[in-house]
C-alpha cells in the first residue's frame, strides 16, 4: 500500500491567497515543501481522496495521473475538498478522449455523504453532466459506520467533528491486509466514531491526522493541533489500534499556525510525527 500527499494546506493555500503575514512571506521566501495546496491524496494509484481546485496543479506538478483513478472518496463539501466542476471535463470528447473510442469506458465511482454534495448536485445539474455521458461518473450517497466496497479496497466512513450540517466524514481504507485511517477535517473524534474503532480491532499501518492548528493546542474541536493529535495517537495505541510500527502523519495545516515545513518538523519530529508535504510519498 502506498500514500502519496498533493495537497497540505487549509482551504486558503498555505501561503494564503491574500494575506502579508510573516508565516506567509517566510513560506514564500522559502518555497518548497513549505509551499502547500489544498487536500489531496493518493492511495495506490487508483483511490483518490477529495478533489480540490488545486487538483490540476497536482496533475502537472506531482504526476496525478486521473486516467487511474476509479474511485473518488470525499470527506465534505466544503470547496477546498469538493470542486466539481473539473469534473465536467470527463463527459465529452470534446475535453478527454477514451481508448477505443470511450467503449471501454467506466464511470469515475464519487462517494460523499447526500448532505456534502450540494455543490456537486448544483454543477452537475447545470452542466447536464449525467446526461451528456452517463459514463463519467456515479455518485454514491454513503452511510456512517457502513462499510463498503470499492476498486477492491474496504472503506468506512466515520463522523467527523466539523461544519454538521455538511455530514463531514473520515475514513478507514483496507485493502491487502493495510489499514489507513484518514481523518481530513475533523477535531478530536466524536465518541461514536472512537466506539466504532475500538469496537473494529482494526491495527492500522498508517494514520493521517488533522494538524490545522499545529502548535496551537487548544484546538480539539473542528480542526485538531498538535496536542489533540498526540491524544488521538495515545487512545489508539492504548486501545490496540495502532502500535510502535504505525506511521503516524500530521497534515493539512493553516498558515495560522505561525510554522512553515522545517519549523513544524523540528516540533513534531521529537515526538514521532511525519509532517506531511505537497509531493510526500509512503510505501508500507
Amino acid at each position: 500500500m502506498k500514500i502519496k500527499f498533493f495537497g497540505t494546506a487549509a482551504a486558503e493555500g498555505f501561503p494564503a491567497l491574500f494575506c502579508s503575514c510573516a508565516t506567509c512571506e517566510k513560506a514564500r521566501n522559502e518555497g518548497g515543501r513549505s509551499l502547500r495546496t489544498r487536500s489531496q491524496s493518493l492511495i495506490n494509484d487508483d483511490l483518490l481522496i477529495d478533489f480540490s481546485a488545486d487538483t490540476y496543479h497536482h496533475v502537472l506538478e506531482h504526476g496525478l495521473d486521473l486516467r487511474k483513478v476509479k474511485t473518488l472518496l470525499v470527506t465534505h463539501g466544503h470547496d477546498d475538498h469538493i470542486y466539481p466542476f473539473d469534473l465536467v471535463y470527463r463527459t465529452s470528447p470534446v475535453y478527454s478522449q477514451f481508448p477505443n473510442g470511450g467503449k471501454d469506458k467506466k464511470p469515475l465511482d464519487i462517494y460523499i455523504t447526500r448532505n456534502s454534495s450540494k455543490l456537486l448536485r448544483q454543477c452537475f445539474k447545470a452542466e447536464n453532466i449525467m446526461i451528456k455521458d452517463p459514463k463519467a461518473v456515479k455518485v454514491h450517497y454513503i452511510s456512517k459506520f457502513k462499510p463498503f466496497e470499492t476498486a477492491g479496497y474496504s472503506v468506512t466512513a466515520l463522523k467527523a467533528d466539523h461544519t454538521k450540517n455538511l455530514d463531514p466524514v473520515f475514513y478507514i481504507v483496507s485493502k491487502n491486509g493495510k489499514n489507513i485511517l484518514y481523518c481530513h477535517d475533523t477535531g478530536y473524534f466524536p465518541e461514536k466514531s472512537w466506539d466504532y474503532i475500538e469496537n473494529s480491532k482494526i491495527k492500522f499501518d498508517l494514520v493521517s491526522l488533522d494538524c490545522t492548528s499545529a502548535i496551537l493546542d487548544k484546538s480539539y474541536s473542528y480542526h485538531m493541533g498538535l496536542k489533540a493529535c498526540r491524544d488521538v495517537r495515545e487512545r489508539l495505541v492504548k486501545n490496540g489500534n495502532a502500535d510502535k510500527n504505525t506511521l503516524f502523519c500530521l497534515n493539512h495545516f493553516s498558515h495560522n499556525c505561525g510554522y512553515t515545513y522545517y519549523g513544524l518538523c523540528e516540533i513534531a519530529e521529537k515526538d514521532g510525527f511525519i509532517v506531511a508535504f505537497d509531493g510526500l510519498e509512503i510505501e508500507f
